[in-house]
C-alpha cells in the first residue's frame, strides 16, 4: 500500500528542522556570498567552524546525512522520509552542507560505498562522510552534451598505473574538491555502454589543471562553483578504479537515480518558495486602488503554481516510494525517475517566471536573488539528462505497454466496439429474455460484405 503518512516522533524533527533551517541557516546566505565563501571551501577556517557548529547540532538532533544508512553514519529514513527533509533546503544553499547531504558528496559517497575497496573506502568514504574533505564528480564534458557515449577523456592503461589525458566541463565542486570522480573512455572500440571506467583522482595530482572557474548568471566573470577541467596526462594507479574495467556506466547508474530524486526533492521546497513569495507581495502590492491579489490574472498565476506544486510534490512522493520498495532500477522506477526530473524542470522554470513577474521591476532588480533562482530553475533542464531526453525515456516505457490496434480503424472507433458489446451483452439479454431493442439499446452492426478490390485496369479478353 502506498503510504506517505508522518509519524508524530518525525514530524517533531520536521517541525525542529523547519525552524533550525528558517532561523539558523537560512542566515548563513545573507551574510556569506555563497560563490565566493562557499560552505564547501576547507580553506576559510572561520566559516567552516561555524558550519562545524551548525552541523554539531543537526548531529545531535540525529538528522546527520540522512540520505546514507545506518552502517554508513546515516539514519536510515528512506526516500519517502528522505522527501520531507530535502524539501526544506529548496530556498537554502547551505542547509545540504549543514546536514551531511550536499551533492555530489552525498552521491559519491554511495558509488564508493558500494563498489570501492576497503582502501578506498578508508582514504577517501572516511573523511567525506566526516565532512573533512569535499569531492567532486566529472562526468560531463565540453562537446559531449547529453549523449555520455561521446566521451573523449581517456584513460589508457600502462603497466600497473592509468594516464588520463582530456577534458571535463561543469565538474561542479572541483575548485573545492580533495578527489573527484572521473568518468573516461578505456576502450573506444567496445560497444558505447562498455566504454568507460570509473576512476578516483585526487586533485593535487600532477597534470590535474582548473582551465577556469564556470558560474550561473549573476557569478563574476572567472568565479563559480561548476569549473572546466583539463587531465594532461595524470597517472593514477590500477587500485585507483571504481567497479571493473568498462562498466562506468553501471557503477554512475547507481547514483544518478537517487541523485535526481534529490534534486526533485529539493525543487519542492525551491516552488513552495517561490509560492510564498508570491502570496506575500499579491498582499503587499497596490494598483488602481486595490492590492493585486484582488486581479484576476494575478490569482490564476498563484493558483496554477499551487495546483502544479502539489501535483509535482505528490508524483516525487510516490517516486520516492518506489525507491523504498527497491523498485528504482526496474523498468517503471526508471520511467517515473525520468517522468520525475522532466516535471522539476518545467515547474521549476514555470513558477519561478511568474513570481518575478508578480514582483514587477523589484524582480528582475538586484536587489533580490530571482536572477540565482531563475538560473538554477533552467540549470535543472539540463542536469543530469535534458528534459527532452527524459520525455523520450519516458515515452518510450509507456509504449512498451501497448500495442497496435488490429485492422484499419483505432479500436474504440464506435461501430466496432458496438459490435463488440452486442456480442459481450448478448449472453446477459439471453439469460433475462429481452432484446436490444426492447431493452432501447442501439447496436449498430455492419453488413458482411466480401472485401473491397480495385476495378481491373485491363479489360477482360474477348
Amino acid at each position: 500500500m502506498v503510504d506517505f503518512s508522518i509519524e508524530p516522533e518525525f514530524q517533531e524533527k520536521l517541525d525542529w528542522m523547519s525552524d533550525f533551517v528558517a532561523n539558523r541557516i537560512r542566515p548563513l546566505e545573507y551574510v556569506y556570498d555563497y560563490d565566493i565563501d562557499a560552505a564547501y571551501d576547507v580553506g576559510n577556517r572561520g566559516l567552516r567552524k561555524v558550519v562545524r557548529q551548525l552541523q554539531d547540532e543537526v548531529k545531535a538532533q540525529g538528522m546527520w546525512a540522512a540520505h546514507l544508512p545506518p552502517h554508513l553514519g546515516g539514519q536510515g529514513f528512506g526516500a519517502v522520509k528522505l522527501t520531507y527533509i530535502n524539501e526544506h533546503f529548496g530556498g537554502s544553499s547551505f542547509g545540504p552542507v549543514v546536514f551531511g547531504c550536499q551533492g555530489p558528496d552525498s552521491g559519491n559517497s554511495e558509488i564508493l560505498a558500494m563498489f570501492g575497496t576497503d582502501e578506498q573506502k578508508k582514504t577517501y568514504l572516511e573523511p567525506l562522510l566526516a565532512n573533512d574533505v569535499f569531492s567532486c564528480y566529472a562526468m560531463t564534458e565540453p562537446q559531449g552534451g547529453s549523449d555520455p557515449t561521446n566521451f573523449r577523456t581517456r584513460a589508457v592503461r600502462d603497466g600497473d598505473d592509468w594516464v588520463i589525458t582530456g577534458e571535463k566541463w561543469f565538474a561542479s565542486n572541483a575548485n573545492h574538491a580533495a578527489f573527484m570522480i572521473v568518468m573516461c573512455v578505456t576502450d573506444p572500440e567496445a560497444p558505447p555502454h562498455g566504454r568507460a571506467t570509473m576512476f578516483i583522482v585526487p586533485t593535487d595530482a600532477p597534470g590535474f589543471e582548473v582551465v577556469r572557474n564556470v558560474g550561473l548568471w549573476g557569478d563574476s566573470p572567472g568565479s563559480g562553483g561548476h569549473p572546466w577541467i583539463r587531465f594532461n596526462g595524470v597517472r593514477v594507479p590500477d587500485t585507483a578504479r571504481l567497479g571493473p574495467v568498462g562498466e562506468g556506466f553501471k557503477v554512475a547508474q547507481s547514483r544518478l537515480g537517487g541523485g535526481r530524486l534529490h534534486h526533485a526533492q529539493r525543487t519542492v521546497g525551491h516552488v513552495k518558495h517561490m509560492l510564498d513569495l508570491m502570496g506575500e507581495r499579491a498582499l503587499s502590492r497596490e494598483s488602481y486602488g486595490e492590492v493585486i491579489a484582488q486581479k484576476q490574472a494575478v490569482q490564476h498565476d498563484l493558483a496554477r503554481s499551487f495546483i502544479e506544486y502539489q501535483q509535482f510534490r505528490l508524483l516525487v512522493l510516490y517516486t520516492a516510494w518506489m525507491f523504498d520498495q527497491r523498485a528504482e532500477h526496474g523498468r517503471e522506477g526508471r520511467k517515473m525517475i525520468s517522468a520525475v526530473k522532466a516535471a522539476m524542470a518545467k515547474i521549476a522554470q514555470d513558477v519561478t517566471v511568474r513570481a518575478v513577474h508578480l514582483h514587477g521591476s523589484i524582480g528582475v532588480s538586484n536587489v533580490m536573488r530571482f536572477g540565482q533562482y531563475m538560473a538554477l530553475a533552467l540549470h535543472e533542464g539540463m542536469a543530469d539528462g535534458v528534459t527532452e531526453l527524459h520525455l523520450s525515456s519516458v515515452a518510450r516505457a509507456l509504449l512498451r505497454d501497448y500495442e497496435p490496434a488490429q485492422g484499419n480503424f483505432p479500436t474504440e472507433v464506435l461501430f466496432e466496439r458496438k459490435a463488440w458489446a452486442a456480442r459481450q451483452l448478448q449472453p446477459v439479454l439471453d439469460r433475462v429474455g429481452v432484446t436490444f431493442e426492447e431493452s432501447r439499446g442501439t447496436v449498430d452492426v455492419l453488413p458482411v460484405s466480401p472485401p473491397w478490390r480495385p476495378p481491373s485496369l485491363t479489360a477482360p479478353a474477348g
